[in-house]
């Protein structure tokens, strides 16, 4: 019977150098079963500590990172000694360590990680789903998806969602309008809700370029400081409601909002797990 080993990817940033590594060194290893787990952002003690924790409660973990900070590598590297935790931060160091671990030979196929298989048709579904669930569309089969995104308009929805959707998670995008309600199965399906907030400023700024770039003279109310406040009020109203959690992407790239959402996806179905 395989061993199914936990990888644990631990960045102090959105982690996708770390995922493309993974995928790398798995694929030299295609026998054995795998979990993933992913620690993004991390640069506090209490952080690490979380990490160990987690490590220490899993069976045969693996910590894969790439960190700058000395202070924090050390602490990790430390720890893992203390509990015999393989830990690992470069993929050229990374193969003949794991064929010390699995007792293998890596296969050392080139590009192993592209293969036409069940994860990259998987992948493809995903991204299917997403573009089909854009922008509210579909709202009758959006409670099959993974992730489901709420947030008034150009709260980056959308290219989180392609995003999210080329990691393979199948994703629907909820525009949230005033005065207009969402069917209430949405909110009870057994998607992973998260809802996105922006600063007012910030929004007002994004909504008075797009009003420019399409020459829409008509959107008056659109970009006016007094409707997005409202519109974010209610939307925070809602998500509160709902219990939703809430991601705030006033200085969020595209990657660092999609690893936060990744984070509480993870975080949601482990809950139901145990």
């Amino acid at each position: 019977m395989n061993k199914t080993f936990n990888f644990f990817l631990v960045s102090d940033s959105t982690g996708e150098t770390l995922d493309r590594i993974y995928l790398a060194l798995k694929a030299q290893f295609p026998d054995n079963n795998y979990k993933i787990h992913h620690f993004a952002f991390m640069r506090t003690t209490t952080q690490t500590a979380t990490l160990i924790e987690a490590c220490k409660k899993a069976k045969n973990p693996i910590i894969l990172y790439t960190l700058v900070e000395k202070q924090t590598t050390n602490h990790i590297i430390n720890e893992c000694k203390t509990f015999n935790i393989p830990c690992f931060g470069l993929l050229d160091y990374l193969i003949p360590q794991f064929e010390k671990i699995f007792g293998q030979k890596a296969t050392l196929k080139p590009s192993g990680q592209h293969q036409l298989n069940k994860e990259y048709y998987k992948k493809i579904e995903a991204m299917q789903f997403t573009l089909q669930h854009d922008d509210g569309q579909r709202l009758d089969t959006a409670v099959d998806a993974d992730i489901i995104i709420f947030g008034v308009s150009r709260t980056s929805k959308t290219p989180t969602s392609i995003y999210l959707g080329e990691r393979g998670y199948k994703v629907s995008n909820i525009p949230l309008v005033l005065h207009q309600t969402l069917p209430e199965d949405i909110y009870k399906s057994k998607a992973v809700k998260v809802g996105l907030t922006i600063d007012p400023k910030r929004l007002s700024d994004v909504r008075k370029t797009r009003i420019t770039i399409l020459k829409d003279k008509k959107s008056s109310t659109y970009a006016d400081m007094s409707n997005i406040e409202k519109e974010i009020d209610e939307a925070k109203k809602l998500f509160n409601s709902k219990k939703i959690p809430i991601i705030d992407v006033t200085r969020k790239s595209v990657e660092e909002s999609a690893a936060s959402i990744i984070k509480i996806f993870e975080i949601e179905k482990q809950k139901i797990n145990d």
